[in-house]
């Protein structure tokens, strides 16, 4: 016969281990109804396409329909909260890119929302390419002759940016390369490629989605491309580093997200689902053409990767003068 004093720990042992059965169960018998991936873009981008492709290849896996949900505005905020608030039963995620699980964060003094606490992680998607492209009409053909130029001719060259991204890595180039540049804000990437065409600036970063048919008319000049290694997409372009331009200290990538609290066994099996779909040859095929490096990784993985990424991200604000407001 169990004392008293056993009693309670006998109870709280059945207690945990009914729940556990609960949770597996419910695991096995996951998902019950149409899973739905909310994105912070507009429908027709780079991500979108890549969530679209990912969606449709999971949809047979976990034999219930992906669903991409396109909810933009506020620099992602809209869609991360209203993924945070979802039920965390693993039939909604958020497929964030850095901006909203970084930018918005670390830059506002009263952030709607903590990516660690706020958000089970589930895997990496991949990381974004960026490369730096120029006008035609500026007199460089190489990242090297650029800086060299723009070190000679100080405040003459204007640069658009568009995101807290592409701001940060021009202010780590002008800083690193001690370059006199002008800022010239815009609101998107599109109109920023269109007035570079149009000669009205002479340089940014910008995606291959948005630059790869101008880079081979010759419309536009790529002096780098943003990644450890050359891309197949543009074999011609350099590396960052082969082309001798300094360490921009930004990491741009998208990974999966759900609210809080997801079950474990959930998480997992979606994790599972996400790499079984970016290892799938066709898939991984579609989603290079949109200029997207896919990378997967486990749950465990990307909440050490988010770890990382916080403290790099808040250093290259801190370095860059980029306070929150």
């Amino acid at each position: 016969m169990l004392s008293k004093f056993m009693r309670p720990v006998a109870l709280l042992g059945s207690i945990l281990a009914s729940l556990s059965m609960t949770t597996l169960a419910s695991a096995q018998t996951w998902p019950t109804k149409p899973v739905r991936i909310v994105l912070q873009f507009p429908p027709g981008g780079s991500t979108d396409v890549v969530a679209r492709i990912l969606g449709q290849s999971m949809t047979t896996s976990l034999g219930q329909p992906v669903i991409v949900e396109n909810k933009p505005g506020a620099d992602g905020a809209i869609a991360a909260e209203y993924v945070m608030r979802a039920e965390p039963d693993g039939h909604t995620y958020f497929l964030a890119s850095n901006t909203p699980m970084m930018q918005v964060p670390l830059l506002k003094k009263n952030p709607p929302y903590d990516p660690m606490k706020n958000f089970t992680p589930i895997s990496l998607v991949g990381r974004y390419i960026y490369v730096l492209v120029a006008s035609p009409s500026l007199p460089a053909n190489t990242a090297a002759e650029l800086i060299n130029y723009g070190r000679n001719n100080p405040g003459k060259l204007n640069y658009g940016s568009y995101s807290g991204v592409t701001q940060l890595m021009f202010t780590k180039l002008k800083d690193n390369a001690k370059m006199d540049l002008n800022l010239i804000p815009y609101k998107g990437e599109g109109p920023t490629v269109n007035d570079i065409l149009g000669g009205h600036v002479q340089l940014t970063f910008a995606t291959p989605t948005s630059t790869q048919a101008h880079i081979k008319e010759g419309k536009l000049k790529a002096l780098a491309i943003l990644l450890p290694k050359r891309s197949a997409l543009m074999p011609n372009v350099p590396t960052a580093d082969e082309a001798g331009v300094p360490p921009l200290g930004a990491d741009t990538w998208a990974a999966l997200f759900g609210p809080a609290n997801v079950p474990p066994a959930i998480a997992t099996r979606m994790s599972e689902a996400l790499n079984t779909a970016m290892r799938n040859a066709e898939v991984s095929e579609k989603i290079a053409r949109q200029g997207f490096d896919l990378a997967g990784s486990t749950p465990q993985e990307l909440g050490d990767f988010m770890q990382v990424q916080l403290k790099g991200w808040a250093k290259a604000f801190a370095d860059s003068g980029l306070l929150p407001e």
